[in-house]
């Protein structure tokens, strides 16, 4: 996109329809599947969206543009969503907006005693509720002027996303994953669970979770879920 374009587009003035217009907003999320949700929310809400699937990725984002919004998973490949958000509240000038999200409702303390401005438990998929997330945290002065169109609308996000993630983590799992790369796994299909209202893809990843000593069975049992899920065509 042409800066004339970048700057043609940052001026327009959002209306109750697209109470986002003219936002840009970087999304810290290693989840294809999540990402797709988000990258709906922006589109009906009229916002720009960057996408970083890591916290490297996101720091060399975050060295070329300043978003006025970053929606940073908790749980990363790379490290924990708490430190770049510490990182981005250490930025000067600070950034507008910070939002968590995790598929873990616990994490939302975390999330705020890091430096967030709000907290999005999975799934995120409510329009309103991601819409008012961000308004809400927005400087007064930034906020859009006039009445916003309240909406019970919900995203429903691809589910080819969805086979993308769970391929990855079959293949994860099945190269016999140390400890730390089973909780990584763990916490991953928890919120791609949730995302996906899946509850028994998220009774088995979060038990094996909260296990101190993840067991084969756990694992293993983990591990058919996701090969099931896959050989029916992720269709949940």
């Amino acid at each position: 996109m042409s800066d004339d374009l970048s700057n043609f587009i940052a001026a327009r003035v959002a209306t109750a329809n697209r109470p986002l217009l003219g936002l840009t907003v970087l999304v810290v999320e290693d989840s294809r599947y999540a990402s797709e949700a988000m990258r709906l929310l922006c589109l009906r809400s009229g916002a720009r969206i960057r996408r970083a699937d890591c916290l490297r990725s996101a720091a060399r984002h975050l060295q070329c543009y300043r978003p006025e919004v970053v929606v940073v998973d908790m749980g990363l490949p790379d490290g924990s969503g708490a430190d770049l958000i510490r990182v981005i509240r250490d930025m000067a000038p600070p950034l507008p907006v910070v939002l968590a999200t995790s598929g873990d409702p616990d994490a939302g303390d975390e999330a705020m005693q890091a430096g967030a401005d709000g907290f999005l438990p999975k799934p995120v998929e409510s329009l309103a509720l991601f819409q008012q997330a961000i308004l809400s945290a927005l400087p007064h002065e930034s906020r859009p002027f006039g009445l916003r169109a309240l909406t019970d609308e919900r995203v429903a996000p691809d589910p080819l996303a969805l086979r993308d993630d769970l391929i990855h983590m079959a293949q994860l799992l099945a190269d016999a994953p140390n400890r730390r790369e089973l909780g990584y796994v763990a916490q991953f299909l928890t919120g791609v669970a949730r995302s996906a209202h899946d509850d028994a893809l998220e009774r088995a990843a979060s038990a094996l979770g909260r296990a101190e000593t993840p067991s084969e069975a756990a694992v293993s049992r983990l591990a058919g879920i996701v090969r099931q899920r896959l050989a029916a065509g992720a269709a949940f």
